[in-house]
């Protein structure tokens, strides 16, 4: 048998804000890879973590570094404290503050910040490296909610839908698989529930099961380093990304991270001239 191997991609997704309480929107976030790029590209965050840190981000946490954890406003204020470190003085204060957060100092909590802001951009040129895709749903916390049931939300089924369009220009059609955040069990099964039926009894779920495999796979965030990624966008878009004719404000030391994130939105251009994104709002 000759020909081109076939390839596919994996969506890896992840939420922010849904407490609906303290982030300005509610962010329902993928970050898209290529089946061939996935496990070099999670070799080398793994590598960047040894970088910055001097060790892996789950041994100094022992659980998943959330996005909340290593971009919030503390770290920026903490990061300007002194000037910039060497990368190897970084490391190594960075090092000693996570493996002993009892004895702080001055110079380590400001190395500490440093890396943590440093990491996040280094990962996120990283996955654009890879080529990776983003696409993500942003719901204003006052937007109406429909009732908890079986019909899968609105922002859900327009993520599919570019995500399927995505697919859908590559040539050889690739096939497409999503790969979730595992709620706890219950919220997983319903979501489960809710995806399949999508695809199985609306015409645009059945139509988009062509490439996209109906059932996805729930992993652990934290023994998953895309997922990671994925909340890390979520986190990103919600704080700091504004579309056209969104008031909410933003946290402007994003803006070089938001910058990385934009140049990867999936954009499609129509045969009318016409931008179609993988970002939007829905409200």
């Amino acid at each position: 048998m000759t020909g081109a191997p076939q390839v596919s991609w994996a969506l890896f997704v992840d939420e922010s804000g849904q407490d609906r309480r303290y982030s300005p929107y509610e962010v329902l976030a993928g970050v898209a890879v290529e089946d061939r790029r996935i496990w070099p590209l999670i070799c080398q965050i793994a590598d960047a973590q040894r970088h910055f840190f001097g060790m892996p981000l789950f041994e100094a946490y022992g659980a998943e570094a959330k996005a909340k954890e290593l971009l919030k406003t503390k770290t920026y204020r903490l990061a300007a404290q002194m000037e910039p470190f060497s990368n190897e003085e970084r490391r190594q204060l960075a090092k000693e503050m996570l493996e002993n957060g009892d004895a702080p100092s001055r110079a380590r909590l400001t190395a500490l910040g440093q890396a943590k802001i440093a990491y996040c951009e280094f990962v996120l040129k990283l996955v654009e490296k890879h080529q990776g895709k983003i696409f993500a749903t942003m719901v204003p916390l006052d937007a109406p909610r429909a009732p908890d049931g079986d019909a899968m939300r609105k922002d859900y089924a327009f993520f599919l839908e570019r995500f399927y369009h995505f697919l859908n220009q590559i040539p050889d059609d690739p096939m497409g698989f999503l790969v979730f955040d595992e709620l706890d069990k219950s919220a997983s099964h319903v979501l489960l529930g809710q995806i399949s039926r999508y695809f199985q009894r609306t015409s645009n779920g059945r139509a988009r099961s062509r490439l996209i495999v109906p059932e996805p796979f729930f992993v652990h965030s934290d023994l998953s380093s895309l997922i990671q990624i994925a909340d890390l966008v979520a986190y990103i878009v919600s704080w700091g990304l504004r579309l056209p004719r969104m008031p909410a404000t933003t946290r402007p030391e994003l803006a070089p991270l938001v910058e990385i994130v934009r140049r990867m939105r999936y954009r499609h251009l129509t045969d009318g001239g016409d931008a179609v994104w993988g970002v939007k709002e829905i409200r």
